[in-house]
């Protein structure tokens, strides 16, 4: 195989990964807290990062850093897996899986909004447009096509999506100054973030063994949304000499989950959900598309 047909096919891999997790939070929170899931999670990608590193020959030189790469990455840690999973599991244990995947893929806009005040970035008219088209979406969304009212399904729920947007983008806002390997980084701030999570459950009198199924579950998501997913993304961005090719896969996605939130969960798929997710998509086609062409 050629270096650009194992990017397309690694990257055909981590979209199918990404497929299945809307279903695996829901599937999971039926058996764990949300705050118990970030840490059960985070603990299963330490050690599959970790492996990984070994396999690599990387490991020892990962661990080998001086204090102050530790300390950043306890920063890095607090936010992800930290802050951003504990508020996005939240959001999943209160809206259906549908919902609250659609929602989070407002990421994009969101960074594409932060970047102004906090990367100096101007912001042009295709931007505005493609927010507009994903945030239309959203609120289709929060209502279920109840726009006269605009009254939310959950808004709290809703707020904890989009919540986990702005956490999300400030994450690799941040990660653009980050002069870490980027899994060796990974595996630093999840270390890093597995004492701060079992503090927190233990202060809340949460911290103990779950049950078999939640386990497995988090185990699930920890090896594949934060452990082998990111592994396998970076690797299609490496081989891959048209990252437009690659980054257009994330497309696939949204849809294919909903079949899978169809299939496992048995939730019927919601027309407000597909006109919604249709809008968004609009406006993360608008962003990434056209704006390649110009």
């Amino acid at each position: 195989m050629s270096r650009d047909s194992k990017a397309v096919a690694y990257g055909l891999a981590t979209v199918l990964l990404w497929s299945t997790v809307a279903s695996a939070f829901k599937l999971s929170l039926k058996h764990l807290q949300p705050a118990q899931l970030v840490l059960w999670a985070a603990l299963t990608s330490t050690v599959v990062l970790a492996l990984i590193l070994l396999v690599q020959g990387r490991l020892r030189a990962a661990l080998s850093v001086a204090p102050r790469v530790w300390l950043v990455s306890a920063g890095f840690g607090a936010l992800n897996p930290g802050l951003y999973y504990l508020v996005l599991f939240e959001a999943y244990d209160r809206l259906p899986a549908q919902e609250a995947q659609a929602l989070n893929y407002t990421w994009a806009i969101t960074l594409t909004l932060l970047s102004v005040p906090l990367l100096k970035r101007a912001i042009t008219l295709r931007d505005v447009v493609a927010a507009l088209f994903c945030y239309a979406g959203a609120v289709v969304i929060a209502t279920r096509g109840a726009l006269g009212s605009l009254e939310l399904s959950d808004g709290l729920g809703v707020g904890l999506a989009l919540g986990s947007t702005v956490i999300w983008a400030l994450y690799w806002i941040l990660s653009t100054k980050d002069p870490r390997d980027p899994v060796s980084g990974q595996l630093l701030s999840f270390a890093s973030a597995v004492p701060m999570i079992a503090a927190y459950l233990w202060a809340q009198g949460e911290l103990s063994l779950p049950s078999l199924p939640g386990l497995m579950g988090a185990a699930y998501v920890g090896t594949f949304e934060m452990g082998i997913a990111f592994v396998l993304w970076l690797t299609a961005m490496k081989l891959t000499s048209s990252t437009a090719r690659i980054s257009n896969l994330i497309f696939i996605s949204p849809l294919l989950s909903l079949g899978i939130i169809s299939a496992l969960l048995d939730e019927p798929i919601l027309r407000s959900t597909l006109y919604g997710l249709g809008l968004i998509l609009v406006g993360l086609a608008t962003q990434q598309l056209v704006g390649r062409r110009a």
